[in-house]
């Protein structure tokens, strides 16, 4: 079993700990709430930078920012288990993406 595989599997297990009547019956639904939480786990990532220049800098927090990068792994392979994916069909995707966004960039996109 490849690491890929591993995460997914133990993001099953915790999937199946967390269970909650308030998680959404419908795929689409719980992708818009995955997706919500991708969001303020970004945000709480970036708050670990300094990104308001209007205010004296600090020192970036390096390990708080892995654990803030890991709670946004947790929701992106729980959307990966949501929409059918392997982590063969994970690096399958990620591939094509990957050779398109080569392409633009030699086409100046």
């Amino acid at each position: 079993m490849d690491k890929l595989d591993r995460l997914l599997e133990l993001q099953r297990e915790l999937s199946i700990e967390l269970a909650s009547e308030r998680y959404p019956c419908i795929m689409e639904q719980r992708i818009s709430f995955l997706c919500q939480a991708l969001i303020h786990e970004s945000v709480e990532l970036q708050r670990l930078t300094n990104w308001k220049w209007w205010k004296q800098p600090k020192e970036f927090d390096i390990e708080n920012a892995k654990g803030e990068l890991i709670d946004i792994w947790h929701f992106l392979l729980q959307a990966s288990i949501e929409l059918g994916m392997t982590a063969d069909d994970i690096l399958k995707y990620y591939m094509q993406k990957f050779e398109i966004n080569k392409f633009r960039k030699k086409s100046n996109y």
